[in-house]
Protein backbone atom coordinates (compact mmCIF):
# COMPACT_ATOMS: atom_id res chain seq x y z
CA UNK A 1 0.00 0.00 0.00
CA UNK A 2 1.04 3.26 -0.83
CA UNK A 3 0.98 5.67 2.30
CA UNK A 4 2.63 9.16 3.45
CA UNK A 5 5.18 7.36 5.73
CA UNK A 6 7.07 6.33 2.56
CA UNK A 7 10.52 6.99 3.03
CA UNK A 8 11.06 8.25 0.08
CA UNK A 9 13.33 11.55 -0.47
CA UNK A 10 12.00 14.73 -2.22
CA UNK A 11 14.71 15.55 -4.41
CA UNK A 12 15.30 16.30 -8.01
CA UNK A 13 12.81 13.91 -9.20
CA UNK A 14 9.89 16.46 -8.70
CA UNK A 15 9.34 19.48 -9.81
CA UNK A 16 8.53 22.33 -7.92
CA UNK A 17 11.28 21.90 -5.26
CA UNK A 18 14.37 23.73 -4.43
CA UNK A 19 17.67 22.36 -6.48
CA UNK A 20 19.52 20.12 -3.84
CA UNK A 21 16.45 19.05 -1.83
CA UNK A 22 16.64 15.71 -0.41
CA UNK A 23 14.35 15.78 2.30
CA UNK A 24 11.98 13.02 3.07
CA UNK A 25 8.64 13.68 1.64
CA UNK A 26 7.10 12.70 4.70
CA UNK A 27 9.11 15.87 6.95
CA UNK A 28 8.39 18.52 3.82
CA UNK A 29 5.47 19.81 5.47
CA UNK A 30 7.90 20.55 9.18
CA UNK A 31 10.86 22.38 6.97
CA UNK A 32 9.22 25.97 7.77
CA UNK A 33 8.72 26.40 3.92
CA UNK A 34 6.84 29.52 2.41
CA UNK A 35 5.98 29.84 -1.45
CA UNK A 36 6.57 33.36 -1.09
CA UNK A 37 10.07 33.65 0.81
CA UNK A 38 10.91 31.72 -2.39
CA UNK A 39 11.55 28.56 -0.32
CA UNK A 40 10.57 26.10 -3.13
CA UNK A 41 11.67 25.85 -6.20
CA UNK A 42 9.60 27.84 -9.85
CA UNK A 43 7.54 26.88 -11.24
CA UNK A 44 5.30 25.10 -8.11
CA UNK A 45 2.03 23.74 -7.83
CA UNK A 46 0.31 24.24 -5.06
CA UNK A 47 -3.05 22.97 -3.13
CA UNK A 48 -4.58 25.33 -0.27
CA UNK A 49 -5.38 23.20 2.26
CA UNK A 50 -8.55 25.26 3.73
CA UNK A 51 -10.02 25.14 0.13
CA UNK A 52 -9.61 21.15 0.05
CA UNK A 53 -11.00 20.81 3.64
CA UNK A 54 -13.80 23.48 2.92
CA UNK A 55 -14.99 21.46 -0.78
CA UNK A 56 -14.68 17.91 0.78
CA UNK A 57 -17.28 19.10 3.50
CA UNK A 58 -19.45 20.58 1.15
CA UNK A 59 -19.45 17.93 -1.29
CA UNK A 60 -20.18 15.08 1.66
CA UNK A 61 -22.91 17.30 3.06
CA UNK A 62 -24.63 17.72 0.08
CA UNK A 63 -24.69 14.03 -0.36
CA UNK A 64 -25.84 13.74 3.19
CA UNK A 65 -28.58 15.98 2.57
CA UNK A 66 -30.14 14.04 -0.65
CA UNK A 67 -28.94 10.35 0.66
CA UNK A 68 -26.62 9.90 -2.12
CA UNK A 69 -23.14 8.14 -2.27
CA UNK A 70 -20.11 9.34 -3.28
CA UNK A 71 -17.46 7.35 -5.56
CA UNK A 72 -15.24 10.84 -6.38
CA UNK A 73 -13.30 10.17 -9.48
CA UNK A 74 -10.34 9.18 -8.56
CA UNK A 75 -8.58 10.32 -12.07
CA UNK A 76 -8.58 13.87 -11.13
CA UNK A 77 -5.71 13.67 -9.23
CA UNK A 78 -4.24 9.55 -9.10
CA UNK A 79 -3.06 10.57 -5.31
CA UNK A 80 -3.06 8.62 -2.63
CA UNK A 81 -3.22 11.82 0.27
CA UNK A 82 -6.40 13.43 -1.28
CA UNK A 83 -8.04 10.17 -2.32
CA UNK A 84 -7.30 8.99 1.16
CA UNK A 85 -9.33 12.38 2.39
CA UNK A 86 -12.49 11.95 -0.06
CA UNK A 87 -12.34 8.44 1.43
CA UNK A 88 -11.82 9.15 4.85
CA UNK A 89 -14.88 12.56 4.79
CA UNK A 90 -16.71 9.09 3.87
CA UNK A 91 -16.46 8.43 0.41
CA UNK A 92 -18.38 5.15 -0.97
CA UNK A 93 -16.20 3.91 -3.58
CA UNK A 94 -13.72 5.23 -5.78
CA UNK A 95 -13.59 5.79 -9.83
CA UNK A 96 -11.14 4.91 -12.13
CA UNK A 97 -11.63 4.86 -15.74
CA UNK A 98 -8.32 2.55 -17.24
CA UNK A 99 -7.55 -0.50 -15.43
CA UNK A 100 -3.64 1.13 -15.00
CA UNK A 101 -5.58 3.63 -12.43
CA UNK A 102 -7.49 0.29 -10.73
CA UNK A 103 -4.27 -0.72 -10.02
CA UNK A 104 -2.95 2.15 -8.49
CA UNK A 105 -5.98 3.18 -6.33
CA UNK A 106 -5.48 -0.72 -4.97
CA UNK A 107 -2.11 0.41 -4.40
CA UNK A 108 -3.58 3.18 -2.61
CA UNK A 109 -5.72 0.92 -0.09
CA UNK A 110 -8.85 1.62 -2.09
CA UNK A 111 -11.18 -1.66 -1.14
CA UNK A 112 -14.11 -0.64 -3.68
CA UNK A 113 -13.37 0.76 -6.86
CA UNK A 114 -16.05 1.60 -10.02
CA UNK A 115 -14.28 1.74 -13.54
CA UNK A 116 -16.24 4.13 -15.43
CA UNK A 117 -15.14 2.97 -18.33
CA UNK A 118 -15.27 -0.15 -20.88
CA UNK A 119 -12.61 -2.96 -20.53
CA UNK A 120 -11.99 -4.67 -23.47
CA UNK A 121 -8.49 -5.53 -23.56
CA UNK A 122 -8.66 -9.36 -22.77
CA UNK A 123 -4.90 -9.02 -21.21
CA UNK A 124 -6.46 -6.33 -18.41
CA UNK A 125 -9.88 -8.60 -18.25
CA UNK A 126 -7.40 -11.43 -17.27
CA UNK A 127 -5.63 -9.57 -14.64
CA UNK A 128 -9.16 -8.26 -13.12
CA UNK A 129 -10.31 -11.52 -13.27
CA UNK A 130 -6.92 -12.59 -10.80
CA UNK A 131 -7.39 -9.91 -8.86
CA UNK A 132 -11.59 -10.38 -8.29
CA UNK A 133 -10.65 -14.07 -7.36
CA UNK A 134 -8.15 -13.59 -4.96
CA UNK A 135 -8.49 -14.58 -0.99
CA UNK A 136 -9.74 -11.03 0.15
CA UNK A 137 -10.87 -9.62 -3.05
CA UNK A 138 -11.83 -6.20 -3.06
CA UNK A 139 -14.78 -4.70 -5.29
CA UNK A 140 -14.31 -3.71 -8.83
CA UNK A 141 -16.95 -3.38 -11.30
CA UNK A 142 -16.33 -1.47 -14.80
CA UNK A 143 -18.82 -1.16 -17.79
CA UNK A 144 -20.29 -3.07 -20.74
CA UNK A 145 -22.52 -1.08 -23.38
CA UNK A 146 -22.41 -3.94 -26.02
CA UNK A 147 -22.87 -7.57 -26.88
CA UNK A 148 -19.36 -7.26 -28.05
CA UNK A 149 -18.18 -6.35 -24.26
CA UNK A 150 -20.19 -8.63 -22.87
CA UNK A 151 -18.46 -11.37 -24.45
CA UNK A 152 -15.22 -10.16 -24.18
CA UNK A 153 -15.31 -10.26 -19.82
CA UNK A 154 -17.10 -13.35 -20.08
CA UNK A 155 -14.37 -14.99 -21.81
CA UNK A 156 -12.00 -13.45 -19.78
CA UNK A 157 -13.08 -14.84 -16.39
CA UNK A 158 -13.63 -19.33 -17.36
CA UNK A 159 -10.77 -19.22 -14.72
CA UNK A 160 -12.72 -17.99 -11.70
CA UNK A 161 -13.77 -20.35 -9.07
CA UNK A 162 -17.37 -21.78 -9.26
CA UNK A 163 -19.87 -19.12 -7.68
CA UNK A 164 -17.29 -16.27 -8.13
CA UNK A 165 -18.93 -13.58 -10.59
CA UNK A 166 -17.48 -10.05 -12.13
CA UNK A 167 -19.58 -7.31 -11.27
CA UNK A 168 -20.65 -4.86 -14.45
CA UNK A 169 -22.98 -2.14 -14.51
CA UNK A 170 -24.97 -1.49 -18.09
CA UNK A 171 -23.84 2.35 -19.69
CA UNK A 172 -26.31 4.42 -20.99
CA UNK A 173 -25.23 6.74 -23.89
CA UNK A 174 -26.57 9.85 -25.35
CA UNK A 175 -26.02 10.72 -29.03
CA UNK A 176 -22.96 12.18 -30.31
CA UNK A 177 -21.55 11.74 -26.27
CA UNK A 178 -18.85 8.73 -25.82
CA UNK A 179 -19.90 5.35 -24.89
CA UNK A 180 -23.04 4.08 -23.86
CA UNK A 181 -26.16 2.23 -25.33
CA UNK A 182 -27.99 4.80 -27.34
CA UNK A 183 -31.26 3.47 -27.01
CA UNK A 184 -33.53 1.32 -24.80
CA UNK A 185 -33.55 -1.50 -26.99
CA UNK A 186 -30.22 -1.39 -26.84
CA UNK A 187 -29.48 -1.28 -23.51
CA UNK A 188 -32.17 -4.06 -22.47
CA UNK A 189 -30.21 -6.36 -25.30
CA UNK A 190 -26.97 -5.67 -23.23
CA UNK A 191 -28.32 -6.21 -19.98
CA UNK A 192 -30.11 -9.68 -21.42
CA UNK A 193 -27.11 -10.65 -22.53
CA UNK A 194 -25.07 -9.74 -19.57
CA UNK A 195 -27.78 -11.81 -17.20
CA UNK A 196 -27.52 -15.00 -19.80
CA UNK A 197 -23.82 -15.52 -20.11
CA UNK A 198 -23.45 -16.71 -16.16
CA UNK A 199 -19.90 -14.84 -16.12
CA UNK A 200 -21.06 -11.70 -14.96
CA UNK A 201 -23.23 -10.10 -12.58
CA UNK A 202 -24.73 -6.93 -13.71
CA UNK A 203 -25.60 -4.51 -10.77
CA UNK A 204 -26.79 -1.28 -12.20
CA UNK A 205 -26.55 1.35 -14.34
CA UNK A 206 -24.17 4.48 -15.38
CA UNK A 207 -23.98 7.00 -17.79
CA UNK A 208 -22.00 10.38 -17.47
CA UNK A 209 -24.03 13.99 -18.60
CA UNK A 210 -21.16 15.83 -18.62
CA UNK A 211 -20.13 15.22 -22.36
CA UNK A 212 -23.68 17.06 -23.05
CA UNK A 213 -22.34 20.31 -22.78
CA UNK A 214 -20.34 22.88 -20.69
CA UNK A 215 -22.49 25.61 -19.39
CA UNK A 216 -25.88 25.87 -17.70
CA UNK A 217 -27.95 27.26 -20.44
CA UNK A 218 -31.52 25.92 -21.00
CA UNK A 219 -30.83 24.54 -23.84
CA UNK A 220 -28.21 22.27 -22.51
CA UNK A 221 -29.94 21.69 -19.16
CA UNK A 222 -32.90 20.58 -21.08
CA UNK A 223 -30.82 17.57 -22.99
CA UNK A 224 -29.20 16.55 -19.45
CA UNK A 225 -32.18 16.24 -18.43
CA UNK A 226 -33.71 14.43 -20.81
CA UNK A 227 -30.61 12.19 -20.78
CA UNK A 228 -30.97 11.78 -16.98
CA UNK A 229 -34.41 10.63 -17.59
CA UNK A 230 -33.44 7.80 -20.22
CA UNK A 231 -30.87 6.52 -17.82
CA UNK A 232 -34.14 5.78 -15.22
CA UNK A 233 -36.46 4.58 -17.76
CA UNK A 234 -33.19 2.04 -18.82
CA UNK A 235 -33.13 1.28 -15.20
CA UNK A 236 -36.78 0.81 -14.00
CA UNK A 237 -37.03 -1.65 -17.64
CA UNK A 238 -33.88 -3.69 -16.43
CA UNK A 239 -34.73 -3.77 -13.26
CA UNK A 240 -38.44 -5.18 -14.03
CA UNK A 241 -37.21 -7.43 -15.78
CA UNK A 242 -34.91 -9.04 -12.92
CA UNK A 243 -31.65 -8.07 -14.64
CA UNK A 244 -30.29 -6.97 -11.63
CA UNK A 245 -30.50 -9.85 -9.26
CA UNK A 246 -27.19 -9.94 -9.27
CA UNK A 247 -27.14 -6.70 -6.33
CA UNK A 248 -29.29 -6.63 -3.45
CA UNK A 249 -28.70 -2.95 -3.43
CA UNK A 250 -28.32 -2.15 -7.29
CA UNK A 251 -26.49 1.28 -8.05
CA UNK A 252 -27.73 4.10 -10.67
CA UNK A 253 -24.82 6.05 -11.35
CA UNK A 254 -23.71 9.50 -12.78
CA UNK A 255 -22.76 12.98 -12.52
CA UNK A 256 -19.18 14.74 -12.96
CA UNK A 257 -18.91 18.12 -11.17
CA UNK A 258 -21.20 20.40 -13.23
CA UNK A 259 -24.51 18.98 -13.17
CA UNK A 260 -24.48 16.49 -9.83
CA UNK A 261 -27.76 18.35 -8.80
CA UNK A 262 -29.71 17.24 -11.72
CA UNK A 263 -28.42 13.91 -11.07
CA UNK A 264 -29.83 13.52 -7.39
CA UNK A 265 -33.54 15.21 -9.02
CA UNK A 266 -33.53 13.42 -11.80
CA UNK A 267 -32.23 9.46 -10.40
CA UNK A 268 -32.92 10.18 -6.48
CA UNK A 269 -35.94 9.33 -6.72
CA UNK A 270 -34.97 5.71 -7.70
CA UNK A 271 -33.59 5.23 -3.95
CA UNK A 272 -37.46 4.04 -3.28
CA UNK A 273 -37.00 1.08 -5.37
CA UNK A 274 -34.45 0.28 -3.66
CA UNK A 275 -31.01 1.90 -5.60
CA UNK A 276 -28.31 3.20 -4.38
CA UNK A 277 -27.63 6.66 -5.97
CA UNK A 278 -23.68 7.13 -6.75
CA UNK A 279 -22.38 10.22 -8.06
CA UNK A 280 -19.40 10.22 -9.64
CA UNK A 281 -17.44 14.16 -9.13
CA UNK A 282 -13.78 14.69 -9.34
CA UNK A 283 -12.82 17.71 -9.82
CA UNK A 284 -15.05 19.53 -7.11
CA UNK A 285 -12.37 18.76 -4.42
CA UNK A 286 -9.64 21.47 -6.49
CA UNK A 287 -12.18 23.39 -8.25
CA UNK A 288 -10.80 26.09 -10.67
CA UNK A 289 -10.68 29.38 -11.68
CA UNK A 290 -12.51 28.86 -15.06
CA UNK A 291 -14.58 25.66 -15.99
CA UNK A 292 -15.79 24.85 -12.86
CA UNK A 293 -15.93 28.05 -11.40
CA UNK A 294 -18.59 29.26 -13.52
CA UNK A 295 -20.89 26.51 -14.21
CA UNK A 296 -20.95 24.39 -11.15
CA UNK A 297 -24.42 24.27 -8.77
CA UNK A 298 -23.09 26.42 -6.18
CA UNK A 299 -23.78 29.35 -8.54
CA UNK A 300 -27.59 28.75 -8.01
CA UNK A 301 -29.37 30.97 -6.37
CA UNK A 302 -30.94 28.16 -3.86
CA UNK A 303 -27.31 26.95 -3.15
CA UNK A 304 -27.03 26.92 0.69
CA UNK A 305 -23.59 25.10 1.10
CA UNK A 306 -21.13 27.53 0.49
CA UNK A 307 -18.85 28.23 -2.30
CA UNK A 308 -16.71 25.51 -3.44
CA UNK A 309 -12.86 27.17 -3.27
CA UNK A 310 -10.10 27.01 -5.81
CA UNK A 311 -7.78 25.19 -4.03
CA UNK A 312 -5.20 24.57 -7.11
CA UNK A 313 -2.56 27.28 -7.94
CA UNK A 314 0.56 27.35 -10.50
CA UNK A 315 3.12 29.76 -8.76
CA UNK A 316 6.34 31.37 -11.40
CA UNK A 317 8.91 33.78 -11.45
CA UNK A 318 8.58 36.54 -13.57
CA UNK A 319 11.79 35.36 -16.06
CA UNK A 320 11.48 38.99 -18.18
CA UNK A 321 9.52 42.48 -18.81
CA UNK A 322 10.98 43.39 -22.13
CA UNK A 323 8.28 45.11 -23.38
CA UNK A 324 6.09 47.95 -20.88
CA UNK A 325 3.02 45.72 -21.31
CA UNK A 326 4.60 42.25 -21.38
CA UNK A 327 5.69 39.85 -18.80
CA UNK A 328 7.10 36.39 -18.91
CA UNK A 329 6.75 34.08 -16.11
CA UNK A 330 8.38 30.81 -16.15
CA UNK A 331 5.18 28.23 -16.46
CA UNK A 332 4.01 26.68 -19.34
CA UNK A 333 1.90 24.42 -21.36
CA UNK A 334 4.00 21.84 -19.10
CA UNK A 335 2.53 23.10 -15.94
CA UNK A 336 -0.86 24.27 -16.47
CA UNK A 337 -4.14 23.11 -18.44
CA UNK A 338 -4.91 25.04 -21.68
CA UNK A 339 -7.58 22.98 -22.74
CA UNK A 340 -10.59 24.80 -21.57
CA UNK A 341 -9.14 27.98 -20.46
CA UNK A 342 -5.92 30.31 -19.78
CA UNK A 343 -4.37 30.45 -16.21
CA UNK A 344 -5.89 33.51 -14.34
CA UNK A 345 -3.51 35.52 -12.29
CA UNK A 346 -4.72 35.40 -9.36
CA UNK A 347 -1.83 36.74 -6.35
CA UNK A 348 1.58 38.47 -7.02
CA UNK A 349 4.33 38.69 -4.70
CA UNK A 350 7.09 41.09 -4.75
CA UNK A 351 10.78 39.92 -4.60
CA UNK A 352 12.20 42.48 -2.27
CA UNK A 353 8.70 42.20 0.20
CA UNK A 354 7.21 38.99 -0.05
CA UNK A 355 3.11 39.36 0.40
CA UNK A 356 0.35 37.94 -1.72
CA UNK A 357 -0.93 41.09 -3.85
CA UNK A 358 -4.15 40.55 -5.88
CA UNK A 359 -3.48 40.43 -9.53
CA UNK A 360 -6.82 40.98 -11.04
CA UNK A 361 -4.94 43.61 -13.26
CA UNK A 362 -2.77 40.72 -15.29
CA UNK A 363 -3.93 38.87 -18.21
CA UNK A 364 -2.76 35.55 -19.37
CA UNK A 365 -2.98 35.83 -23.27
CA UNK A 366 -0.55 32.58 -24.14
CA UNK A 367 1.52 29.95 -23.69
CA UNK A 368 4.19 28.50 -24.84
CA UNK A 369 5.94 25.41 -23.50
CA UNK A 370 8.11 26.87 -20.45
CA UNK A 371 6.92 30.07 -20.59
CA UNK A 372 3.53 31.94 -19.85
CA UNK A 373 3.15 35.59 -21.81
CA UNK A 374 1.29 38.30 -19.66
CA UNK A 375 -0.50 41.12 -20.62
CA UNK A 376 0.74 44.11 -17.52
CA UNK A 377 -0.49 47.49 -17.25
CA UNK A 378 2.11 49.63 -18.50
CA UNK A 379 2.73 51.29 -15.01
CA UNK A 380 2.44 47.89 -12.79
CA UNK A 381 5.64 47.58 -10.94
CA UNK A 382 6.16 43.30 -11.41
CA UNK A 383 9.54 43.10 -12.25
CA UNK A 384 11.74 40.03 -12.88
CA UNK A 385 12.40 38.13 -10.18
CA UNK A 386 8.69 38.40 -8.39
CA UNK A 387 6.56 35.82 -8.17
CA UNK A 388 3.04 34.95 -9.87
CA UNK A 389 0.56 32.71 -8.67
CA UNK A 390 -2.31 31.77 -10.89
CA UNK A 391 -5.60 29.70 -10.74
CA UNK A 392 -6.31 27.06 -13.91
CA UNK A 393 -9.14 25.70 -15.65
CA UNK A 394 -9.83 22.55 -15.53
CA UNK A 395 -7.93 20.39 -12.96
CA UNK A 396 -7.41 17.05 -14.41
CA UNK A 397 -5.32 18.28 -16.67
CA UNK A 398 -3.13 20.23 -14.72
CA UNK A 399 -2.72 17.33 -11.90
CA UNK A 400 -1.13 15.21 -14.65
CA UNK A 401 1.69 17.82 -15.26
CA UNK A 402 2.92 17.34 -11.79
CA UNK A 403 4.01 14.26 -9.47
CA UNK A 404 4.30 16.48 -6.59
CA UNK A 405 2.29 19.44 -5.49
CA UNK A 406 2.86 21.12 -2.17
CA UNK A 407 -0.18 21.81 0.05
CA UNK A 408 0.00 25.05 1.95
CA UNK A 409 -1.75 27.23 4.60
CA UNK A 410 -3.40 30.43 3.67
CA UNK A 411 -0.43 32.15 4.01
CA UNK A 412 1.83 29.94 1.46
CA UNK A 413 3.66 28.17 4.33
CA UNK A 414 4.35 24.67 3.28
CA UNK A 415 2.56 21.86 5.37
CA UNK A 416 2.23 19.19 3.46
CA UNK A 417 2.68 17.42 -0.13
CA UNK A 418 0.11 15.19 -2.64
CA UNK A 419 1.64 12.63 -4.64
CA UNK A 420 -0.02 11.75 -8.00
CA UNK A 421 0.39 8.95 -10.14
CA UNK A 422 -0.20 8.67 -13.60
Amino acid sequence: MVTDQDPERAGWEYKGLPPGSAAPLSELGSLGWNVLAGDTGTPVAILRASALASNVAIMTEFCQRHGVSLAPHAKTTMSPELTGMQLGAGAWALTAAVPHQVAALLAFGARRILVANEVTDPGALRWLAGVLAAPGAPEVSWYVDSLAGVELAAAALPARPAGQRAQVLLEVGHRDGRTGARTLGDALAVAEAASRCGRLDLIGVSGYEGTIGPGRDEATLAKVDEFLVLMREVFEAVAGRGLLAGSPEPVVSAGGSTYFDRVVTELGPLRDRGARVVLRSGCYLAHDHGQYAGSSPDQLPGWDLGPFQPAIEIWGRVLSRPEPELALVNFGRRDVSFDAGLPVPVRWSPLSAPGALPASDLTVTGLSDQHAFVRVPAGHRIAPGDLLGAGISHPCTTFDRWRLLLITDDSYRVTGAARTFF
